[in-house]
């Protein structure tokens, strides 16, 4: 086997082993619902006192726009093949940068869960009185409508938005990868978490508090993984140091 088939299959081995780490956590939390729904209660009120609470303003509008409700499912549902795309972009065109975005991957799916487990939370289709389900009335799988509070726990593991996370994460990549020699390219990346920033409110799957959650989680990710490029680095100078002076 080559290095560099190596080197890939090293990578795939540790995206899966997060991903599924991720997915199993995810099982662990958002519940009980009833304090899930206490926690959006109160999440509500906070929006309500700071005058943010635009979801159910936001949700009614797309109610009356059916023409852009078939594009925000779409979003919402086939994001993760965006999330991929992006993923192997940078693998294969801009591989000087993947370990440090891949790192910043891992650190955002172990530092979401404890936040899942500590703190419940329902998303807006079920806490506030009025918001529609648009995802349950229009899923492009044709599922049972997701509004049953029983249809699953992960419904209570909205705080935060990891719909907006990951694609927070594909813009970071993308912005990482091309900043250097494109820059205007690069800008363009964040256009995608706008989008879907836009789409979590309109269908009734978060509150604003969600999105401020996400963009912090990049962030704590982002630092966690240049504290660990920078360990990396030290234990490596280390050991050069040490092989010379043998």
């Amino acid at each position: 086997m080559t290095r560099g088939r190596l080197n890939a299959l090293i990578e795939a081995c540790i995206l899966v082993v997060g991903g599924l780490v991720f997915v199993f956590g995810q099982q662990l939390g958002g519940r009980p619902a009833s304090t899930a729904f206490a926690n959006a209660r109160s999440l509500q009120s906070a929006e309500r006192w700071l005058h943010i609470d635009v979801e159910p303003a936001m949700n009614e509008w797309l109610t009356g726009h059916p023409w852009l409700i078939v594009a925000a499912v779409c979003v919402y549902r086939l994001y993760y093949v965006v999330l991929l795309g992006v993923v192997v972009f940078v693998f294969v065109r801009h591989s000087e940068v993947f370990v440090h975005v891949r790192r910043v991957m891992v650190a955002m799916a172990l530092l979401v869960l404890p936040v899942y487990w500590a703190v419940p939370m329902a998303p807006p289709r079920f806490a506030v009185p009025g918001v529609v389900d648009i995802v349950a009335e229009h899923d492009l799988w044709g599922r049972p409508a997701s509004g049953a509070v029983d249809y699953g726990q992960l419904h209570f593991t909205a705080m935060p938005s990891m719909h907006t996370g990951w694609s927070l994460w594909c813009a970071y990549a993308v912005w990482t990868a091309l900043r250097g020699r494109h820059p205007r390219a690069a800008l363009l990346a964040w256009v995608f978490p706008l989008i879907m920033i836009a789409v979590v409110f309109t269908t009734g799957n978060h509150f604003m508090l969600d999105v401020v959650g996400s963009c912090l989680l990049l962030l704590a990710a982002v630092g966690a993984a240049v504290g660990w490029d920078y360990l990396v680095r030290r234990v490596r100078s280390a050991r050069v140091s040490a092989d010379v002076r043998d």
